[in-house]
């Protein structure tokens, strides 16, 4: 495998913790800068949000621009945001720096994801998108505890001041090791939106949108819910983000794993059941520690489970545009951590925290019956072709 393939993983990795980082920062952020904790989860909504529209717009506005000349002028824009988020003194300002950041970020992702099968032999194309995926995934659910980490040690800018200088370091090994990279044609945006018709597709990509939006809902205020709930000081808490994040990287693995053991399917459908019943059981073992660490790590490993069957189901539903697939399940991901950290904060602004599990759970539980939906549109499509 070329080791450049290795340094797009770094890449994006650095680039995905930027979008749930200040998870664990939430109640600091909310005293700085004088908001409320929901409307400090806002910047994570936008975020989210941003990242999920700006990726396939942006990539078509760039199409005839040389790779790694685009990657640079990215980096350095993403660079610019998250020193505006330093310097940030007010919630506009701090608002402003995440803005360009997200607008940058999608479009690195994207960068990172469309170079690295170029940069190796046509049989380990799929492994280095895979490579590059899971620099993604981990840094989403290790970029928490990290952020945490610092931020309880120093303060809620330490975190961005760490990604500005792994920011720099990229910039020079883009400069130093990436040659330069013609550009592809791009698939128009109207052809990606056009796979949605199929109602197999649409209701898979509904399932990712609500199970992560269930998801969401309750992990992007985990912190508060811990403090309310469990009265732990800032250790335990970052040893909980740390727990979870290494059982939801975890996740991924042993998702792919069931997935060509049970088949994509019923891998599927059990992760969401087994999902959703964790999230509603959680508010339930507070008062036990252990117990409720068991329920953490089931949470972290099903919560991305799901995901590497999800896309193999996508790539056997549509072969012709998997490549559209993953992107617009990746669009799905993020939109439902928008719309779960919005609707997260709504619930804690009005609500005790513990009802944000309520909700979320009920998401879960709707992303069952949209993937029955889908699957079900096969069981009849199958009867139709054998007719």
């Amino acid at each position: 495998m070329d080791k450049r393939v290795y340094f797009l993983m770094i890449v994006s990795f650095i680039i995905g913790m930027v979008e749930l980082i200040i998870s664990g920062l939430l109640d600091l952020i909310a005293e700085d800068l004088h908001v409320s904790i929901g409307k400090a989860g806002f910047l994570i909504t936008i975020f989210s949000l941003i990242f999920a529209l700006a990726s396939p717009i942006l990539l078509l506005m760039t199409a005839k621009v040389e790779r790694k000349k685009l990657t640079l002028i990215s980096l350095l824009f993403f660079l610019f945001g998250n020193i505006v988020s330093v310097l940030s003194n007010t919630y506009s300002l701090l608002l402003l720096g995440r803005i360009i950041t997200a607008l940058s970020g999608a479009l690195l992702i994207i960068l990172c994801l469309v170079m690295a099968p170029t940069l190796v032999e046509p049989k380990y194309r799929g492994r280095a998108i895979g490579i590059v995926s899971m620099g993604v995934s981990g840094s989403l659910v290790l970029g928490v505890p990290i952020g945490l980490m610092l931020g309880e040690a120093f303060s809620w800018k330490a975190p961005f001041l760490l990604i500005i200088g792994l920011t720099f370091l990229s910039i020079i090994g883009v400069i130093f090791f990436m040659d330069r990279l013609a550009p592809k044609p791009s698939v128009p945006l109207g052809v990606q939106l056009a796979t949605l018709k199929s109602k197999k597709i649409f209701f898979a990509h509904f399932s990712t949108f609500l199970y992560m939006s269930g998801h969401s809902v309750l992990y992007t205020y985990l912190k508060p819910f811990v403090q309310e709930t469990m009265h732990l000081n800032a250790t335990w808490i970052s040893v909980i983000f740390f727990i979870f994040g290494v059982a939801a990287v975890s996740g991924g693995g042993i998702g792919g794993s069931f997935a060509d053991i049970l088949g994509t399917k019923r891998t599927i459908i059990t992760a969401i059941i087994i999902f959703s019943a964790v999230i509603w059981i959680i508010p339930l073992t507070t008062a036990i520690l252990p117990l409720f660490l068991i329920l953490l790590v089931l949470w972290g490993i099903m919560s991305w489970a799901i995901s590497p069957a999800m896309q193999s189901y996508l790539i056997d539903a549509s072969p012709d545009t998997s490549d559209i697939q993953q992107s617009l399940s990746n669009s799905s991901l993020h939109f439902g951590i928008a719309f779960g950290s919005f609707i997260g904060g709504l619930i804690i602004g009005q609500m005790s925290v513990e009802y944000n599990a309520v909700i979320g759970g009920i998401l879960i539980v709707a992303s069952l019956g949209t993937m029955y939906i889908s699957m079900k549109s096969t069981l009849i499509q199958e009867a139709e072709v054998r007719q």
